[in-house]
């Protein structure tokens, strides 16, 4: 994975639970709240026993690009491209009997036939989308992604048994820049300046803060003492700059 699609994942986490809004307790963009997860499912211990299902979204980065611009580009001129994928359920305690008959309890998605339960997951995928596109806490993610070029939308569903899961698995396809290693070591660009613009101390920003301590300094190129080149000038070959000091010299140029 690039480092600009890991700094996208991170840049919408913090956009869908603000470093704000979690001092608080208020100010969150979605029904979700503070649940949002980076690269893993939801832990038992967060779900609302108190009520009949919990909202949480999970992130992942599904697959990241980088692309030469074109044929007539080097390697270092490309483009970026990632596919953030966003899991948002309405999740339940669920169990089932281990060995010896205790019952063990999981994180499932809630399943069931309720449409009112099935019109909440969709207002959580609406707002997700509109933090992205739209949304005021959406702007640390607006400065990460050039655009969203596609979004899909999976459901989670067994039909031949007759089986729904409120899960739905949004998938955005971002342009995003691509990578630009500095010579003085740390982030590369955009990471480090979008960085810079997180709130101190949130999830985001401590990330990048210890990524960027695995990102050294590079040796510094050497001086230029001397410069030497070939010139023909009306048909007649010569020599411009110190030649001899040149290693190794240039040849002596003849016609």
């Amino acid at each position: 994975m690039t480092i600009a699609a890991e700094l996208l994942r991170l840049a919408a986490i913090e956009s869908l639970a603000p470093f704000t809004a979690i001092g608080t307790g208020e100010g969150f963009p979605t029904l979700a709240k503070g649940r949002v997860y980076d690269s893993r499912r939801p832990p038992i211990d967060d779900m609302d026993r108190d009520r009949d299902f919990t909202p949480v979204l999970s992130l992942f980065t599904r697959k990241s690009e980088s692309a030469r611009r074109g044929s007539g580009q080097g390697s270092v001129s490309r483009n970026g491209r990632a596919l953030l994928e966003v899991v948002a359920e309405l999740a339940i305690a669920a169990s089932d009997p281990e060995p010896g008959g205790q019952p063990g309890e999981f994180v499932d998605a809630l399943a069931s036939d309720d449409p009112q339960a099935k019109l909440t997951l969709a207002t959580l995928c609406a707002q997700v989308r509109h933090v992205f596109t739209e949304g005021p806490t959406g702007a640390i993610f607006r400065k990460a992604c050039i655009a969203i070029d596609g979004l899909e939308e999976e459901g989670f569903a067994v039909p031949e048994l007759g089986l729904r899961w409120h899960r739905t698995t949004m998938l955005f396809d971002c342009q995003i820049p691509d990578d630009s290693f500095q010579a003085n070591g740390g982030l590369p660009q955009p990471a480090a300046s979008i960085a810079a613009m997180l709130p101190p101390g949130s999830y985001a920003a401590a990330i990048l803060t210890r990524l960027a301590g695995q990102f050294d300094a590079a040796d510094p190129l050497p001086m230029i003492e001397a410069i030497a080149f070939e010139t023909k000038q009306k048909g007649v070959s010569g020599q411009a700059g110190a030649a001899d000091l040149v290693g190794p010299p240039f040849a002596d140029v003849e016609d």
